[in-house]
């Protein structure tokens, strides 16, 4: 049983907090996961924003909530664990202590500190929490990414908290990882002896992983534009689920363990330097087109200035490990996509043909791994046509819908991220060392885009990004992973 903890949110007001952190913790209420002695306590920044606190969390909870989760008295019950209190945490004043005193007048000894701000203010509010007594031994920091702009300016901020939280009180917090279907890759590779023994170069062709987004800049303007798609998405999320993708098993499912692996496979993925840039990834960058039937503006427009900053990035990548020799990763993430989703496909190789060309085209079979809108795993498999008299075979999927085999799912990442860190359980979270690693791949990539010929290429909003990243693909005897042309069919018309 979870004990008693404080759990303050700087940055108590923003838009995070609003939408994720606070119904998160109500859902872990709801269902008996939050202890009733726990207090959450968001901090504001003025005190007029503290008096109207409770009445704009709730708005935002039933607007954010799923339709039949916001329950009047279970939300009345919750809000009695909220304390919002008013903080600066850029000025080091009388707020901090009475912030202090209303942590140290309680009874929980457990205390987590979620940094919902800018990293540019992780240094001065861990100073703050050291100067004001709040850092204990049963305290824990979460921090958001981005973490950093390039490898050095993460090792800067990592150095800065770790001058006052030891690493193993600091959670590096990756929601994807949260995912309830990402959690259950690890069940379903080392819980089930069929897929582990079909999980190698022998046995697959390719690894394809995408996240693809159809928001814009969605206000994000000055932030999205000093990062692009690789630093926002590909050095955090991707090679993360990269990594438990490709990780060896851990003679034991402890966060050391489950990290170890993964530190391994972000040093073992082949170094994409100079020319080999060119040749092995894509940057794009869309243009006005059409969203849901409504014009939408180009990333130019939607800037207000000239800007070679990607918003869709293709890569071919490697794993030079014996598991996973001469076996492509394909990574892709984008904005103003045709669709939003987020999926793992593990392709495995063609089954030796004794079927005639006349019974039809055999796909290669696949592991679907999808991470949202909904979660989910299919298996495309082929199976002869029972409708017909014939030998005619065709590609059928076999489906577990995580909403239809558990009705009362609600995938919350945050939730159990924030239970996992009062419980300091850091398997699901990123330690330092796996920061280093991952911007130690990225960081020649993005510098070699700075070379003229390696400008992004133009992509029309509402489509599937640039034609080069097809090319990618094609360069390869590959496709993109479409489920909807693969059960039609249309997959094998090259």
């Amino acid at each position: 049983m979870l004990e008693a903890f404080d759990f303050v949110i700087f940055g108590g007001a923003g838009d995070l907090a609003l939408r994720k952190l606070i119904p998160g913790l109500y859902r872990a209420s709801r269902e008996g996961s939050l202890p009733k002695d726990a207090r959450i306590i968001p901090t504001c920044r003025n005190t007029q924003m503290v008096t109207e606190y409770k009445d704009k969390v709730r708005a935002a909870a039933e607007k954010h909530l799923n339709a039949d989760e916001f329950v009047v008295a279970d939300w009345d019950k919750f809000a009695k664990q909220i304390f919002p209190v008013y903080v600066d945490i850029a000025t080091k004043d009388e707020h901090w202590a009475a912030l202090a005193k209303l942590m140290n007048d309680g009874n929980n000894k457990q205390r987590v500190f979620y940094l919902s701000t800018p990293p540019s203010v992780f240094s001065v509010c861990c100073k703050h929490l050291h100067e004001s007594g709040l850092i204990t031994n049963h305290a824990r920091v979460v921090v958001e990414k981005p973490l950093g702009y390039d490898g050095k300016s993460a090792e800067e901020i990592n150095s800065q908290i770790a001058e006052y939280f030891r690493e193993d009180a600091i959670f590096r917090i990756d929601h994807y990882l949260g995912k309830e279907t990402v959690q259950n890759l690890l069940a379903l590779r080392f819980a089930n002896g069929m897929f582990e023994q079909l999980w190698d170069a022998k046995s697959i062709d390719h690894v394809q992983i995408t996240i693809s987004e159809t928001v814009g800049l969605e206000g994000r303007a000055s932030f999205y534009d000093g990062a692009g798609a690789a630093r926002d998405m590909v050095q955090n999320h991707i090679l993360q689920l990269l990594c438990l993708v490709a990780m060896e098993s851990p003679n034991k499912m402890t966060a050391d363990r489950i990290r170890a692996e993964k530190i391994k496979v972000l040093e073992s993925l082949r170094p994409l330097t100079g020319n080999t840039v060119k040749y092995n990834t894509v940057r794009g960058q869309y243009v006005a087109g059409e969203m849901a039937g409504q014009a939408v503006p180009g990333y130019l427009d939607e800037l207000g200035k000239q800007s070679d900053t990607e918003t869709y990035v293709a890569i071919r990548a490697y794993v030079d490990t014996a598991r996973w020799a001469n076996v492509p990763f394909y990574l892709r993430t984008g904005k103003r996509m045709k669709q939003r989703f987020a999926e793992i496909v593990i392709q495995y190789k063609e089954a030796h043909k004794v079927y005639p060309e006349s019974a039809g085209y055999v796909t290669p079979n696949r592991l679907v791994i999808r991470l949202q809108p909904e979660e989910s795993i299919k298996i495309i498999m082929v199976s002869k046509d029972l409708e017909k008299h014939e030998t005619h075979l065709r590609p059928v999927s076999l489906n577990l819908n995580f909403a239809d085999t558990y009705k009362d799912f609600y995938s919350d990442a945050y939730k159990r991220l924030m239970l996992d860190a009062a419980a300091g359980d850091a398997s699901l979270f990123i330690h330092r060392a796996e920061v280093d690693a991952a911007w130690g791949w990225i960081d020649p990539i993005i510098e070699a885009w700075q070379r003229p010929e390696n400008k992004p290429h133009g992509y029309v909003a509402g489509s599937w990004g640039p034609q080069a990243s097809q090319q990618l693909l094609a360069s390869d005897r590959r496709r993109w992973f479409s489920i909807d042309e693969v059960l039609s069919g249309a997959e094998q018309e090259w």
